[in-house]
């Protein structure tokens, strides 16, 4: 008795040669003159008139062939796809993590469902924004988001100076240049607040999502190792649709 991952492995091949006969088929069955023949002799009006060799052409197909063509490709498929269906409605395994069970009795089909959304899951948590490894972060409860410690900053206010180059005398104005001084006229207090979450976290949330992503694949594998009982139906389907 197959496993259900053999059959599962043979689907899509069965799949394939069904849709490719099916396609075929309906094709050849469009144009007429493969389902056309004749067959003709000739006899001239009098004895010594020309004569004429027979002409003669075979049908190619028949509606009959094709059914058969189709009904073969398509009962193998209607088979081998019962026989998946059937045996994931039985096939089950739970998921266990470093000895825990999160999961009980979990259907293959569902099973597969999670192998593929926790790769979304993996790419998401992987982009997640993080803290600026530069900044003092803690977690501030009134705001709800991270915080950096407090930090200070001068302000300054440019203030004019004069610097007198050259002094008055009797014939010439004293000579005064102008320049500006920067002054501290205060200090700034900055608390940075980010709604981004420490490297750690990211790090440990990916390992999580792996670690799952293992136990799930590990637990889809035990399940689609059950039995797949062989199963006959698409003899009697296609029987029914085509009276044979």
């Amino acid at each position: 008795m197959a496993t259900l991952s053999q059959i599962i492995a043979v689907d899509s091949t069965v799949k394939a040669r069904a849709e490719k006969a099916l396609t075929e088929s309906y094709h050849i069955l469009q144009k007429a003159e493969p389902l056309t023949g004749i067959s003709r002799s000739y006899r001239p009006k009098t004895d010594g008139d020309e004569t004429l060799p027979p002409e003669s052409k075979r049908v190619q197909t028949t509606v009959g062939d094709a059914i058969k063509k189709v009904s073969v490709a398509l009962v193998e498929l209607m088979d081998v796809t019962a026989q998946k269906d059937f045996a994931n409605c039985s096939a089950r395994a739970d998921i266990e993590v470093g000895g825990s069970v999160l999961l009980v009795n979990v259907p293959a089909t569902y099973l597969l469902f999670l192998e593929k959304k926790l790769v979304d899951i993996h790419t998401f948590v992987q982009k997640l924004p993080t803290l600026d490894p530069a900044e003092s972060w803690s977690f501030s409860e009134a705001q709800n988001c991270y915080a950096s410690e407090p930090a200070e900053t001068t302000r300054t206010k440019k203030i004019p100076r004069n610097h007198v180059k050259a002094e008055a005398t009797d014939k010439h104005p004293a000579q005064v240049e102008i320049y500006y001084e920067d002054n501290i006229v205060g200090l700034w207090k900055t608390t940075k607040f980010s709604g981004a979450v420490p490297a750690s976290k990211v790090a440990e949330m990916l390992g999580r999502v792996e670690t799952l992503q293992k136990a799930v694949k590990f637990a889809r594998e035990k399940a689609n190792s059950s039995d797949a009982p062989r199963q006959q139906v698409g003899g009697n389907l296609l029987a029914y649709i085509f009276g044979v």
